[in-house]
């Protein structure tokens, strides 16, 4: 994989922001359901932000 530069680094830096404040807000929004499929829907949510977050840090571990 070729290097990523000065931009690109950027941009992978404010979407790791954006996946960061996601994964708190689900977790945040499942916390606080009472509903078991809303919870569930909630945490599923929070788990895929944070793959997206994990996958985007292996992208800046490499740099």
């Amino acid at each position: 994989m070729a290097g990523v530069n000065q931009r690109e680094l950027e941009i992978i830096k404010d979407r790791l922001l954006e996946e960061e404040v996601l994964i708190k807000k689900y977790t945040s929004y499942a916390s606080m359901c009472t509903d078991p499929q809303i919870k569930t829907k909630c945490e599923q949510m929070a788990a895929k932000h944070k793959n997206h977050f994990n996958s985007l840090m292996q992208i800046l571990n490499k740099q």
